[in-house]
């Protein structure tokens, strides 16, 4: 008789033998910059997670330091939003001088990235501006996308996070940051990114305007294939990072990028699956710490080399204590 048994007798053995390690480092946490708030503003449907003051980034950014983590992604909640999205293409911008804060506090100990999209900025809360009848207009959100590129790297960003899903946006941002000379900025593609009902809780972070749904530009839930070509065609248009979102209900689509990709591969664990989590835990259905634990391990287990994460303070903590 077989008798794997015998490689989970112990505490000590299961550590020794065990094929998934996350790491500290390989954790990003999502960070929402609010203009004109003077205090940090507690998200009602995001347990622990505030929208913040701008002169609250220098904080954020020693927590992460000092936690151990590798990163931050910054979104913005503007005070004004148009039907363009103006604010995000401004160098004065909450989302810029956001980035400028982190960096300059950074100093190179954290990667700075910053989301590229147009969804917190536009009045009608999509990705993209739309045409005269009312449609995200793919290549006119390119252009708008390149503006935004230029902006967000002379503000100082490691690296962009495409998240708009509008086709040729890597080639298109790679593009306008080459003929700008910024030939170090990493681009991370959000490849394959899902329209999905897990994204409640950020759209409230953010304070979403959305009219109608992404279903045109995000992805359909069913397709797993196609998550594969888009990751394919971002490699090919030069992203130096491809993003599967969201992460758990997409495990098949993370392993099977990361089967074909040669650059790093990010998941991103999203505001719905971070919630449901918090609400189980606060009910006392779950252990809280081992529920975020064993789902860091199944993005990792399943090939990912970077976790966004709005847990990622206190899973470098609790990764620091099992080690």
């Amino acid at each position: 008789m077989e008798r794997p048994r015998r490689l989970r007798s112990t505490a000590a053995m299961r550590r020794l033998v065990r094929e998934t390690q996350p790491r500290a480092s390989q954790l990003v946490l999502p960070v929402f910059v609010r203009e004109g708030l003077a205090a940090a503003k507690p998200i009602a449907s995001l347990p622990g997670v505030s929208q913040l003051p701008l002169g609250d980034v220098p904080t954020v950014v020693e927590q992460a330091v000092n936690a151990g983590i590798s990163g931050i992604m910054l979104f913005a909640v503007p005070e004004v939003r148009d039907e363009q999205g103006t604010a995000a293409c401004a160098a004065d911008g909450i989302l810029n001088a956001a980035i400028r804060e982190a960096v300059d506090a950074a100093q190179g100990r954290i990667v700075i990235m910053a989301d590229l999209c147009l969804d917190e900025f536009t009045s009608h809360g999509h990705c993209g501006v739309l045409d005269s009848r009312g449609r995200v207009d793919n290549d006119a959100t390119l252009a708008v996308y390149e503006r935004m590129a230029v902006a967000q790297a002379d503000a100082g960003a490691d690296v962009l996070g495409l998240s708009g899903m509008m086709d040729g946006q890597v080639a298109a941002v790679r593009g306008a940051l080459e003929r700008a000379g910024r030939h170090d900025v990493v681009v991370l593609a959000y490849s394959a990114k899902y329209a999905s009902a897990f994204y409640g809780p950020f759209r409230d972070a953010v304070e979403s305007a959305l009219e109608g749904d992404r279903r045109t530009y995000q992805m359909d839930p069913g397709n797993a294939r196609e998550g594969v070509r888009e990751a394919t065609l971002d490699l090919a248009q030069g992203a130096d990072i491809v993003m599967i979102k969201p992460a758990l209900p997409y495990l098949d689509v993370m392993a099977a990028v990361a089967a074909v990709s040669q650059v790093p591969v990010a998941a991103y664990h999203v505001s719905g699956e971070y919630a449901q989590i918090e609400a189980a835990a606060a009910n006392g259905w779950i252990d809280r710490k081992a529920a975020h634990l064993e789902a860091l391990t199944s993005m990792v287990r399943a090939g990912a080399d970077i976790v966004l994460t709005y847990a990622a303070l206190d899973l470098a903590r609790w990764l620091g204590e099992e080690s």
